[in-house]
């Protein structure tokens, strides 16, 4: 079995790479702050193929949007990306570019006051319920209040309610949106562990103290070793759950997805908070990136279940195995 990414797959992950490091450059992070995407990179995402590549004719896997969402994660991408690439399949013009669509997970008892991530430049709301998933024009919703951002880069609505949606998929499909999303999510947070890991160790070999690198004092080095571990540990688990969401028959997909939400989310905010720390004095201002990248992990922890919904879940089936054993 081959577990290296092929030719294609490193071109795609170079590509994206390349896009993100000219239109999501972290060195300017700051002028990003409170704005939605611009135009022109929601139309460049398009061109890539970013936003349509969960289409069923795309001939993309999860695999490789894996590959392009920790790309996108790893560089704190604005604006609602991964709602509107599991969008695509059932929303004409998502594809595009010319249709931007975000989306809020809700259940049964969630019909009070919703937080909705980027409404405001979003032409429509995916609703993932328990059974169902539904479409909600933007221009249905009530009056909205602006809520305090999640993090620099992602602006909040808050509804009083939903209204009534289009149902565009129910049964297996809304359970495969949900596993998908669970496994994008975790390759973004991927990306942000990596991403606080390159930024923590930059800082480690550049800052000196009594005429040393801070990185050659063992405190720090088993901080980075960590971290490092932290990263490695959670990228082989989403990768894992990305190709058996490929191929079903490789492994339990619900299982696998869960795993992988639970140690990437893990190591997103512990790797982000061990770069604040690195940082030191100056890591937790609002100039440095460890900020960025903690509040971005900690907004994508909460999307498609914490890591403790999904400990309890996967305890919940090893405890069932166990006793039917």
């Amino acid at each position: 079995m081959q577990f290296r990414f092929d030719e294609d797959q490193l071109a795609m992950r170079d590509a994206v790479r390349a896009f993100c490091a000219d239109r999501f450059d972290v060195a300017t992070i700051a002028t990003r702050e409170g704005r939605p995407a611009e135009h022109a990179t929601w139309a460049g995402l398009a061109e890539l193929g970013v936003l349509g590549m969960l289409a069923g004719d795309s001939g993309v896997g999860a695999v490789e949007a894996a590959i392009v969402f920790e790309e996108l994660g790893a560089h704190l991408a604005s604006g609602p990306v991964l709602w509107s690439a599991l969008a695509a399949p059932f929303v004409p013009g998502v594809a595009d570019g010319s249709v931007r669509v975000t989306g809020v997970a809700v259940d049964a008892q969630s019909e009070l006051a919703v937080v909705v991530e980027h409404a405001d430049e979003s032409d429509a709301v995916l609703v993932l319920r328990d059974d169902r998933l539904e479409l909600c024009r933007r221009a249905d919703f009530n009056t909205a209040t602006q809520g305090s951002p999640l993090d620099p880069l992602t602006p909040v609505t808050v509804f009083a309610s939903l209204p009534a949606g289009e149902v565009v998929a129910e049964g297996g499909e809304v359970v495969r949106v949900r596993r998908t999303g669970e496994v994008l999510g975790a390759a973004m947070l991927v990306g942000v562990a990596q991403g606080a890991l390159d930024v923590a160790r930059a800082y480690a070999l550049e800052r000196e103290q009594f005429g040393l690198p801070i990185g050659s004092f063992q405190a720090i080095k088993h901080l980075l070793a960590d971290t490092y571990v932290r990263v490695e540990l959670a990228r082989t688990a989403t990768y894992a759950a990305a190709a058996i969401l490929s191929d079903p028959s490789a492994g339990d997909a619900g299982r696998a997805a869960g795993a992988a939400k639970l140690l990437a989310g893990e190591a997103g905010v512990a790797n982000a908070r061990t770069a604040v720390q690195v940082l030191g004095g100056m890591g937790f201002t609002w100039e440095m990136l460890p900020h960025y990248f903690l509040k971005r992990a900690f907004v994508l922890e909460q999307l498609f279940g914490t890591a403790a919904n999904h400990a309890a879940r996967i305890g919940e089936l090893v405890g069932a195995e166990v006793a039917t054993a």
